[in-house]
């Protein structure tokens, strides 16, 4: 599939005298700059080419590609692509649930006429909007399923990537690895562990007789093992729905992404995946993961995967690197990189000159509170309207929104009468995600395991 957009003209006179007709004359300096925008346009709309294997024990593991989709219908220049995996637990409500809305949820949630500088500023706090309102509608539903999510999306050379759970998405550029995503396992997180005790949850290993404990660690009631994910309404709202968001741009080398579930993370480290499907076609490379991941461990869960390569076009020059603004690249060396072995001979020095910026990290937030994370410090201040709940898009009457600054810490910068504004509903939601309120029994101890 290819994503590149084409741009022409417009059509005024491209000479540089005087108009005629009436019609203004098109100043040189002006064409030059627009052909170098259609010129970088084009060198950072690359090819993407996506495979999925999958082999299923629970058939609990639904996957999302779409590798053409529009903010505006029938705007080209508004394309970008879409990708997630939702490993679903007690049950497939949650994960098909999520499947069918989260994106459509995504778009509902920014502002239609933005330009795609804006559109890619206001992702992050857009796709954690999104997750949270998947899951409040989720659970109107009454189902006690859950599911883990990644969900990628990729507009040109940014890849921005949004997961609860123990899914992960890993990016390979130039020998370089990049983990997009981040285990959301208590084994994997003591500070997970004390804001889910600190809300009121239990947190702790399974007892068998004679008092021994044995397991993951997981959360009481319920038994769950992950600190976030979508649904799982019987095991308390301090299991929360609040994505980790990274947002990265690739250099016109390109990447691989691959995006599986825990049965293929479980067998194998990210460097074996890569080696073992390198050199294959996205579906065949998809294909080998997953195969060698049940080789290893065998089919104890549904394992998943999905490769996608992102192909810049040969015949593009590689655009140099722009100088990054201040507080772009602040996240520097929390992507977990990692040096390929055949890199090891040179210098610390000389590849500080000869090693290109493969990645350019430009954001990262794992915070688990929602008034954190649908704070002004955004890149788009008051990108929402002032009368729409920022998690459902309900229309608010004067006076009726709370700001999510309503019991800010810090008086003094983050005022209650600044937006974003929720709806009563949404508010309880994050009152009761911080611990604040329980807003539903809790007490059902159903034994759910991911």
């Amino acid at each position: 599939m290819s994503s590149r957009s084409g741009s022409t003209g417009g059509g005024g006179s491209t000479g540089g005298g005087s108009s005629q007709g009436g019609g203004a004359a098109v100043p040189l300096a002006v064409l030059l700059r627009r052909e170098v925008a259609s010129e970088r346009t084009a060198s950072e709309r690359p090819e993407l080419h996506s495979g999925l294997f999958s082999q299923a024990k629970k058939g609990e593991d639904f996957t999302f590609l779409k590798p053409e989709c529009e903010r505006v219908p029938g705007v080209s220049s508004s394309s970008f692509s879409a990708f997630g995996l939702f490993d679903g637990h007690n049950g497939n409500g949650a994960a098909i649930y999520t499947k069918e809305n989260l994106l459509n949820n995504v778009l509902s949630t920014v502002p239609a006429d933005l330009n795609r500088e804006d559109w890619l500023a206001a992702l992050p706090r857009a796709l954690v909007a999104a997750f949270v309102k998947t899951d409040k509608d989720f659970q109107t539903k009454a189902r006690s399923s859950g599911t883990t999510v990644t969900f990628v999306i990729i507009d040109g050379l940014v890849i921005t990537v949004a997961s609860v759970g123990d899914s992960r998405c890993v990016l390979q550029a130039e020998g370089s690895i990049y983990h997009l995503s981040s285990d959301h396992r208590f084994d994997a997180s003591k500070e997970e562990v004390d804001r889910v005790t600190e809300c009121g949850g239990d947190v702790g290993r399974l007892n068998v007789v004679g008092g021994a404990e044995i397991g993951p660690l997981r959360c009481w009631p319920g038994g769950l093992c992950l600190s976030r994910s979508i649904g799982d309404q019987d095991v308390g709202e301090f299991i929360v729905p609040v994505p980790l968001v990274k947002q990265v741009k690739l250099s016109t080398a390109g990447g691989r992404l691959i995006i599986a579930s825990d049965g293929v993370w479980d067998a194998l480290s990210p460097e074996v995946a890569f080696n073992c499907s390198r050199e294959l076609p996205p579906v065949p490379a998809a294909e080998q993961i997953v195969k060698t991941a049940v080789q290893s461990k065998g089919l104890r869960d549904d394992t998943t995967c999905i490769v996608v390569d992102i192909i810049v076009e040969k015949n593009n020059p590689c655009m140099p690197h722009p100088k990054k603004q201040p507080g772009i690249g602040v996240f520097k060396n929390m992507f977990g990189k990692k040096k390929s072995s055949d890199s090891s001979s040179h210098s610390h020095t000389d590849r500080e000159y000869t090693e290109p910026d493969n990645v350019e990290e430009i954001f990262e937030d794992g915070c688990a509170l929602l008034s954190r994370r649908l704070d002004s410090e955004y890149p788009v201040r008051n990108m929402f309207k002032l009368f729409i709940c920022a998690i459902c898009q309900l229309e608010l009457k004067p006076n009726q929104g709370i700001s999510v600054h309503e019991d800010s810490s810090q008086p003094g910068s983050l005022r209650r009468w600044d937006g974003p504004f929720l709806c009563q509903s949404c508010q309880e939601k994050k009152e009761a995600m911080e611990g604040k309120r329980r807003s539903r029994d809790s007490s059902r101890n159903s034994g759910s395991s991911e």
